[in-house]
């Protein structure tokens, strides 16, 4: 029974944040299921050819990369195993060249703005600017009422979630708290809002009525 309640308050949540991000130049979707996000997704998608792939779960767990793969297309994935540094390299710069870019979002506000947070900054670069489409999937606990909640939320919670789950070595990895660290393999160092859909960048965002990713 609470699961309906919290599934009926994501839901006008999401349909706020939706008209907002509508307000502000994104093509923004709001979906029940995950698998109704990967048919739209992968509806929207059809007509490219070239594909790099964040490192996000709510994407992958999607299974719209195995789907591309299955059709022929060409996917830019820097997880795969057994990659070598200069690889490694050369997959991140495609990403940012390819004709459709996929990323999940460490936090988006009720409000319209959307923000992620970069170790490196493949993502975040991708995600603004280089591919001819951009595909942003976020579970709507990664919905926030405002941008200084979002903001709060990478810091307090995406953050030390995410650096956990890479088996980093900082503090927040340890405590499950912030403290603006020099750690060197702080994950925390790029800051990206998008306050309005980027001028040559043509981004649509789903919204899943889900509890997915950090």
């Amino acid at each position: 029974m609470e699961d309906n309640y919290r599934s009926w308050l994501w839901e006008k949540l999401g349909e706020r944040c939706v008209k907002n991000m509508k307000n502000h130049g994104f093509d923004a979707h709001f979906v029940s299921t995950p698998d109704e996000a990967k048919d739209l997704v992968l509806g929207m998608i059809s007509g490219y050819e070239t594909f790099g792939f964040g490192g996000s779960d709510t994407t992958r767990s999607l299974g719209i990369m195995e789907a591309l793969k299955a059709t022929g297309k060409t996917v830019y994935d820097h997880w795969q195993k057994g990659l070598d540094k200069a690889q490694d390299l050369e997959i991140r710069l495609q990403q940012g060249r390819c004709d459709c870019f996929l990323c999940s979002a460490n936090a988006i506000s009720a409000t319209g703005e959307i923000i992620n947070v970069d170790g490196i900054g493949n993502r975040t670069d991708a995600m603004t600017f280089g591919p001819k489409k951009v595909l942003i999937i976020a579970g709507m606990n990664k919905v926030t009422h405002d941008l200084e909640s979002a903001l709060t939320r990478v810091r307090d919670v995406a953050g030390p979630m995410r650096a956990k789950s890479l088996g980093m070595e900082t503090p927040c990895a340890e405590t499950g708290i912030c403290t603006d660290c020099n750690s060197p393999q702080r994950i925390c160092r790029v800051t990206v809002i998008l306050h309005r859909r980027p001028m040559l960048t043509d981004i649509s965002v789903v919204l899943i009525n889900r509890s997915m990713g950090f």
